[in-house]
């Protein structure tokens, strides 16, 4: 483990930081230059210190710091905001056939499979909506928010702005909505309460109930309509505990293919467009070299096999099984449904990787990724690109 990191440290990151950051001037010039924030000079130390350790210590030294600013109780809960917060939309896609009545910003990581998933939702309904893409190192997009993680969906509703969390509770939702716009969201999330409580692992955590479920209000399902509901239930439930966790293990599975995938991570979240060119630098080969580190962790935590793909490619040949048993082009028949939404925006957010690559050469996956990808970019909107 240490050696391709220090591989990666020598022969990649030094060397690119010494073009991004022109390390000589900064050690001998008198004028100081310098990222302005003590707290982007600190981080750039401590993200090169995660290199110089060992592996498993940067691990460690992450899991610590998380569960030490992580409060459940203060976090966790729907925030309902006065006033908007300040940020700079990044991009907006219009669609001029929607009728939801919803104005949102989704505040992301253009390559997280939990945004991609929220954002395949948004563009399979034809909904516009602005996206801010959040800097992963400082993440001074949601500083307003209690909530430090990605997707945060905020909605602007009567009286303010109410934020939503967890991609799949954020489907459901506005699916909710979309079903019955009689009831406004902030009546909606009742139905999906945070919930706290002592996992296995005897940490303190939460999550939010009921959020695999459509509501109904007026218009109840009849049996067979609550049959297709509970499976696309199933699946969706089985993208977030099963699909996910193949992932991080596949494209960071060597430390060449994880330098790769955060390259791809750059080039599709455009990152070189909204932030600092050290940042950029900081976020590609620092944590590239860090899940690669993690992504070992990963595989044991989640029992991948030896050769992750192995486990990518089975359980991939899981759901495709269940998709051909229709005799549909997807799960939903002759249109995507929400597991098939999904999974395909699970599977997008390592479309530019090898390993997604790898996946079409030996999965029967293609036909019906790229058939749900069109369905989808046919409902969606114009992407608007705006100022950084």
């Amino acid at each position: 483990m240490w050696r391709p990191t220090f591989t990666i440290l020598q022969k990649v990151v030094l060397p690119s930081l010494r073009d991004n950051l022109n390390v000589t001037k900064i050690l001998f010039s008198t004028k100081s230059r310098l990222p302005k924030s003590t707290s982007k000079l600190t981080l750039v130390s401590a993200s090169i210190g995660v290199l110089v350790g060992a592996g498993y210590g940067g691990y460690t030294h992450y899991k610590v710091n998380v569960k030490k600013t992580f409060k459940p109780g203060e976090t966790e809960e729907y925030a309902f905001l006065k006033e908007a917060p300040e940020y700079a939309a990044h991009y907006k896609i219009i669609n001029d056939a929607d009728t939801s009545n919803l104005q949102l910003t989704l505040f992301q990581y253009r390559t997280c499979p939990f945004c991609c998933k929220v954002r395949s939702y948004l563009d399979s309904r034809g909904i516009s909506y602005e996206i801010v893409e959040v800097d992963a190192v400082l993440r001074q997009a949601i500083k307003w928010s209690g909530y430090k993680k990605v997707p945060i969906l905020l909605a602007k509703v009567d009286g303010g702005y109410q934020q939503l969390l967890d991609s799949t509770a954020i489907i459901s939702v506005l699916e909710t909505y979309l079903k019955d716009k009689s009831s406004e969201l902030r009546e909606i999330i009742k139905f999906y309460p945070v919930t706290k409580f002592v996992n296995e692992t005897g940490n303190d955590t939460t999550d939010i109930a009921n959020k695999y479920f459509i509501m109904h209000q007026a218009n109840v399902p009849d049996e067979k309509e609550k049959a297709l509901e509970a499976e696309e239930r199933q699946w969706r439930q089985w993208a977030d505990r099963v699909l996910v966790n193949t992932l991080s293990p596949n494209v960071y599975r060597t430390a060449g293919e994880a330098l790769e995938t955060f390259q791809w991570f750059e080039k599709a979240g455009g990152w070189r467009e909204f932030f600092p060119a050290w940042e950029c630098t900081l976020m590609v080969y620092i944590g590239a070299a860090a899940m690669y580190m993690i992504s070992k962790k990963l595989k044991t935590r989640h029992k991948i096999k030896d050769d992750p793909r192995e486990s990518l490619y089975d359980a991939v040949n899981e759901w495709m099984g269940a998709v051909q048993s229709k005799g549909t082009p997807f799960l939903g028949g002759d249109k995507p449904n929400l597991a098939d939404v999904t999974v395909f925006g699970v599977l997008s957010s390592i479309e530019g990787c090898t390993a997604f690559q790898d996946l079409k050469k030996n999965t029967a996956v293609e036909k019906w990724y790229y058939e749900t990808k069109n369905a989808i970019e046919r409902r969606m909107g114009k992407v608007i690109a705006m100022h950084a």
